[in-house]
């Protein structure tokens, strides 16, 4: 929940340095890395949790597909919160691909460190 908190704050800040174009290779950028990591600890610290609750069994059982349909939808959202709302900030599609590479990269570490 802290890291969600984390991911929300530092992505609704107004910021003065938004690049005016996109291009396919802004996907390779500081930026997306930055998105991916976060998003890929955010994603594996789900999964972990969930697995490891026992109030939802629901929750317990399919950790990685709840964390995945969560954690993407969470990206999504920030992104149309920055497109809609935010002064400074611009919604932005690699950011929602770079978002989900993360949470498809948090799913392999935890597969690599939990399951394989």
């Amino acid at each position: 929940m802290m890291w969600a908190a984390v991911i929300l704050l530092t992505t609704l800040l107004p910021s003065t340095s938004m690049p005016a174009s996109l291009s396919l290779w802004e996907l390779l950028s500081f930026d997306s890395f930055a998105h991916a990591g976060m998003f890929c600890v955010l994603c594996f610290l789900m999964i972990v949790g969930f697995s490891k609750q026992y109030t939802s069994l629901t929750l317990q059982r399919n950790p990685v597909r709840y964390s995945l349909l969560i954690s993407t939808l969470f990206g999504v959202t920030i992104e149309l919160l920055q497109y809609f709302l935010v002064y400074g900030r611009h919604g932005d599609v690699l950011d929602v691909i770079a978002n989900t590479s993360g949470c498809l990269l948090g799913i392999v570490f935890f597969k690599w460190i939990y399951e394989w």
